[in-house]
């Protein structure tokens, strides 16, 4: 019998029992090196594309993390796959631009829900459904996050289809969302909170504020993601997401 009879994901390219039932997931492939500096006995299981998946233990508990790429259609397939291996818990560690006046470089988002404007998540669910946190999950990363020195929100995401603006847009897409006090705008956090709900699993998500839409200029031509004060709040939120994903062994 061949290693991808024997219970391979497709596309991930790890045997699903080498998946730890706790998942943290991240856009890029770096951060997985970055979250592995903070787990023992670490294992690559995987690693196809830009899918990255390593297994190890955090506070000795197995826990995998797997990079999913940037946009809904790539990440979907991460998360839809870690669900047939059997996660129950997971939770998504990305970054964001703020979309309040208040949420700025260096600060870390809590997401309770995200608005479904992905592309994707139309495609599992009908748009009337809500994509929301796991409440008890939630409250925990909120509580973890709290504990850095980074400056935290909690509240409602909303996740973009695209990246990059529209330029014969009259009004941007996220406008709506920041009038109504959506906090931040990201890519992938809707459809892994649907496709969680569909498999039955308690996801939330914690977000690097790398810049803010009402600062930025129009074109995002002063978009720059690697500035100390972002790397710094990522390497803040990886250790908060990695305790609250324990948080109930323990």
């Amino acid at each position: 019998m061949s290693e991808r009879d024997a219970g391979t994901l497709p596309i991930l390219g790890a045997r699903t029992d080498r998946i730890a039932s706790r998942a943290l997931v991240v856009g890029d492939p770096h951060r997985v090196a970055m979250a592995t500096q903070h787990l023992d006995d670490v294992e690559e299981v995987g690693h196809v594309r830009e899918y990255v998946t390593c297994t190890g233990r955090f506070e000795g508990v197995e826990v995998t993390v797997s990079s999913h790429g940037v946009g809904a259609g790539g990440a979907g397939v991460c998360f839809e796959e870690l669900g047939r291996a059997g996660v129950t818990r997971l939770i998504r560690a990305g970054t964001c631009g703020g979309l309040q006046p208040d949420v700025v470089d260096g600060d870390l988002v809590v997401g309770t829900a995200a608005v479904r404007d992905d592309g994707l998540s139309e495609r599992l669910a009908p748009l009337a459904w809500p994509a929301t946190a796991d409440p008890t999950l939630t409250l925990t990363l909120a509580r973890d996050a709290t504990t850095s020195s980074r400056t935290t929100h909690t509240g409602v995401v909303y996740t973009s289809a695209g990246f990059y603006p529209n330029p014969d847009d009259a009004e941007e897409r996220w406008r709506p969302y920041h009038r109504l006090g959506a906090l931040a705008i990201e890519m992938e956090f809707a459809p892994m909170l649907v496709i969680a709900q569909r498999h039955g699993i308690a996801a939330s998500g914690i977000f690097a504020v790398d810049g803010n839409l009402l600062h930025a200029e129009a074109d995002m031509s002063d978009y720059d993601p690697d500035r100390a004060i972002v790397t710094e709040a990522k390497a803040a939120m990886i250790p908060a997401a990695l305790t609250a994903l324990v948080a109930d062994a323990r």
